[in-house]
């Protein structure tokens, strides 16, 4: 595909069209080893090597990042007070349109997808695949196991709205696996506030049948195939 040597670089980083366009003047960029200074040069995406400060960009449509959420940090491109995700990412994941696919709440850990793939992050998000999310909650007091049919019958909110079945099970102590298929604010803790426990940490480990790799520690991230990114819409039917 031919594209506008700046507009190229822009798609591959987090640079705008303007920053892309001086850091062609100012001979950071390279073209098959040859400096470039004209923005308009057109590049061929699947066989010209460009390189931005001596690093190689290679063309990818869409990109998919999985990210090991931390606590104290909020789901959102951008904020005014609080450190977002995208401010965590590491600068050689970094690119233009990346928006977190779905959210978790500024204390709660674990499984987030950053892709600038809107498509993907609406038919993700839609209540019509219901794709089904994994999470590892700590109560304050051990459970019994009624807890286990009332995610199953579907637990009332305090405001009076109706979560659809769920699934919970007892991992021993304190801790909860539960499963939900919907993505009401707050949910998992106000389904289980509904049943007279709080929550006091909580970690989304899985969506769909797409699993938080172990190998990332909190504020971490790393790139997806898009088969990898498709597994959230894989039957996750397996117990929690």
């Amino acid at each position: 595909m031919k594209e506008r040597l700046d507009k190229f670089i822009s798609s591959q980083t987090a640079l705008s069209r303007r920053e892309a366009q001086k850091a062609i003047r100012d001979a950071r960029v390279t073209v098959n080893g040859a400096t470039v200074r004209a923005a308009d040069v057109r590049i061929d995406t699947d066989s010209d090597i460009v390189a931005l400060d001596g690093q190689s960009l290679t063309y990818r449509e869409n990109v998919y990042y999985m990210m090991y959420k931390p606590a104290g940090v909020v789901s959102a491109t951008e904020d005014r007070v609080e450190r977002t995700v995208l401010d965590i990412l590491p600068p050689e994941l970094r690119r233009s349109g990346l928006f977190p696919a779905g959210r978790l709440d500024k204390d709660t850990t674990g499984l987030l997808i950053l892709t600038d793939d809107g498509d993907y992050a609406h038919r993700m998000l839609s209540p019509k695949k219901h794709v089904w999310k994994r999470y590892i909650a700590v109560l304050d007091k051990e459970p019994d196991e009624s807890i286990i049919r009332s995610f199953a019958d579907g637990i009332t909110l305090g405001d009076g709205a109706v979560c659809k079945s769920g699934k919970a099970e007892l991992l021993g102590g304190t801790r909860v696996a539960v499963q939900i298929r919907e993505g009401k604010y707050h949910q998992v803790k106000r389904m289980f506030a509904a049943l007279g426990y709080h929550v006091v940490s909580l970690e989304r480990v899985c969506i769909g049948a797409l699993e938080l790799d172990g190998r990332l520690s909190p504020g971490e991230a790393r790139e997806m195939s898009r088969d990898e990114a498709e597994l959230v819409f894989a039957l996750n039917d397996a117990k929690a």
